[in-house]
């Protein structure tokens, strides 16, 4: 007679695992309701960096974490944890237990990731979202606000007069006051100017004026042809003037926005990251310098270049060429003014790159076109300083850049700080441009406008940047959806509405809320830093109503923050009042 062979837990809990792994590869079973959960970084003002807009985009983690979830079953633990036993010894041998593992193993709960609901009516609503805001995040504190757009009333608010840090939906606030002060059709301007006489034989007697007017246009992103592509496209314009040759200075004028350059509140190890860069009214490749070096024979220096090319940063090089191709190199930044590389570089290694932020951009910027000048044949016989234009200046050339509905659109769907900075400073100055491009008088025109326009509580919006980067700002989530409704209805509304990140379809949003009533429905910014999660945008409900929201996190459980966003944002859209 055959011993009936006895499931022990090692063999049940392997069973259990295999079936949620089948569950996992049928996704049109009924018991198979499977969530991902994505946990894409999000805008690391990296895009939406903050430290995060990010300034950057987000790396899915969906094959780990969708084997976590599996909603509608009733199921036991599919692993569990065992006890770590401890180490025998010579003195006492390890003896095996014979009692049951059931009672002796701790069994880990499994935590179903939320999932999106369909709520009919505004109570349903309320009561789903209160649900959902309280259902994950284990600390920090919320703010959140669903208004209808289409039929003027308040469906959910939960703490939306407090004052919280908004990370990257700050550039709401940038792009809604740029657009009202400048319009979408606007473009910004660097300027070419001679400060002499033109003489017939193509020399200037005088100075040659590099003239910046916030423009964050200047970079690969816009210019095809690389980094330096926008100053070289200038100094051709320059030789087409007929200008050959300048007896005096090539001055780099950034005096139309204020020289600070690092905004107040942005914290001191943000220094160095590529989504912190200093902004400046000369910005030319959002003020990075990328550090190229290439083997030289084995035994000889290798050689070291800058992208773009400028005459504002010197180069202290000594990096030794190897056999082989590994590669070991340091590169820094001394100063504003210079850059030293060391190491070694594999003969076989080829060329390597690296990125350095640029202390000086004014210099940095009159420096590549004055390499791009002579890159021209066009000599300048003095020194390159930075100073003012002076009044008696004449127009040699321009190079405008794209019309600001295209700069506004790039910023928020790849959430780059360095251009909610500039745009921030550009709407203080006005299309007038007779005003300092400061933080201070963009404040003061965001409030005003808040206000006096939005509709807002004077002390709703207290702000230091345009990118949301500063810890020192401070909005509240009400301040938020009244500027959504407000933008709706603007001249520029379409402009506006354009320039947000699609839900499970472009830029920041595109992981995320996939296969949900929000893909290619909800459109909204996003907002991530290590303290901050926040969403504030559109949606349009089932029954056709327009709705405006903002979902705003400040505290440590970031992850958790956004999961609970992602399904309040379908909730959302599934909601009728029928």
């Amino acid at each position: 007679m055959m011993t009936p062979l006895r499931l022990t837990s090692t063999i049940r809990r392997r069973s259990l695992a295999l079936v949620a792994g089948i569950l996992l590869l049928a996704p049109d079973l009924a018991v198979a309701d499977l969530a991902v959960a994505d946990l894409a970084v999000g805008d690391l003002a990296v895009g939406d960096p903050a430290v995060g807009d990010p300034a950057v985009g987000g790396a899915s983690a969906a094959g780990a974490e969708s084997a976590k979830s599996v909603s509608a079953l009733t199921v036991q633990s599919l692993s569990s944890r065992q006890r770590q036993r401890p180490r025998p010894t010579k003195k006492t041998p390890a003896k095996r237990s014979t009692r049951s593992t059931r009672a002796g193993r701790a069994r880990a709960t499994i935590v179903p990731v939320l999932r999106y609901t369909m709520p009919r009516g505004e109570a349903a609503l309320t009561s789903d979202l209160t649900t959902l805001l309280g259902s994950r995040t284990r600390n920090g504190g919320w703010g959140a606000i669903v208004i209808s757009i289409t039929r003027g009333d308040t469906l959910f608010a939960h703490g939306a007069d407090s004052k919280m840090v908004p990370a990257s939906t700050m550039k709401l606030f940038t792009s809604a006051i740029a657009f009202e002060r400048l319009g979408p059709e606007h473009t910004f301007s660097t300027d070419v100017l001679r400060d002499g006489p033109l003489e017939a034989n193509g020399v200037v007697r005088g100075n040659l004026v590099l003239r910046g007017d916030g423009d964050p246009s200047m970079s690969p992103r816009f210019v095809r042809g690389g980094p330096d592509a926008s100053m070289m496209m200038l100094a051709r314009f320059v030789a087409g003037a007929g200008i050959t040759r300048v007896t005096g200075d090539l001055v780099a004028d950034a005096s139309a926005l204020e020289m600070r350059g690092i905004p107040e509140g942005w914290l001191t190890r943000y220094a160095g990251a590529g989504y912190a860069a200093p902004f400046s009214a000369l910005t030319l490749n959002e003020n990075i310098v990328i550090v190229g070096v290439t083997a030289g024979g084995v035994g000889g220096v290798g050689k070291v270049f800058l992208e773009p090319a400028t005459r504002g940063l010197t180069i202290t090089n000594t990096v030794r060429t190897v056999a082989g191709s590994s590669t070991r190199i340091s590169a820094h930044r001394a100063g504003n003014d210079r850059v030293v590389v060391s190491g070694t570089i594999g003969a076989r290694a080829g060329t390597v790159r690296y990125q350095l932020v640029v202390g000086d951009p004014a210099t940095f910027t009159g420096g590549a076109f004055r390499a791009a000048l002579e890159a021209q044949g066009i000599t300048v016989d003095g020194a390159l300083r930075v100073g003012t234009t002076p009044g008696n200046a004449t127009l040699v050339t321009s190079l405008p850049s794209p019309p600001l509905s295209r700069l506004v659109s790039t910023m928020n769907r790849e959430s780059i700080n360095i251009f909610a900075e500039l745009l921030f400073r550009g709407a203080a100055r006005g299309a007038d441009k007779r005003t300092l491009g400061s933080a201070e008088n963009a404040s003061a025109t965001l409030h005003e406008f808040m206000v006096r326009q939005v509709g807002a509580a004077p002390d709703a919006v207290s702000v230091t940047d345009g990118s949301g980067l500063s810890v020192l700002d401070r909005v509240t989530p009400r301040s938020l959806v009244q500027l959504l409704a407000h933008a709706h209805r603007a001249p520029w509304g379409s402009a506006f509405h354009a320039s947000l990140p699609v839900a499970g379809e472009s830029e920041l949003l595109r992981n995320r809320m996939r296969a949900t009533p929000a893909q290619g429905n909800l459109h909204a910014k996003t907002g991530t830093t290590n303290d901050v999660i926040g969403l504030s945008g559109y949606v349009t409900a089932e029954n056709g109503e327009i709705l405006a929201f903002a979902f705003l996190y400040n505290g440590k459980d970031r992850w958790h923050a956004r999961e609970t966003i992602d399904a309040m944002g379908p909730t959302m859209a599934a909601f009728s009042r029928e």
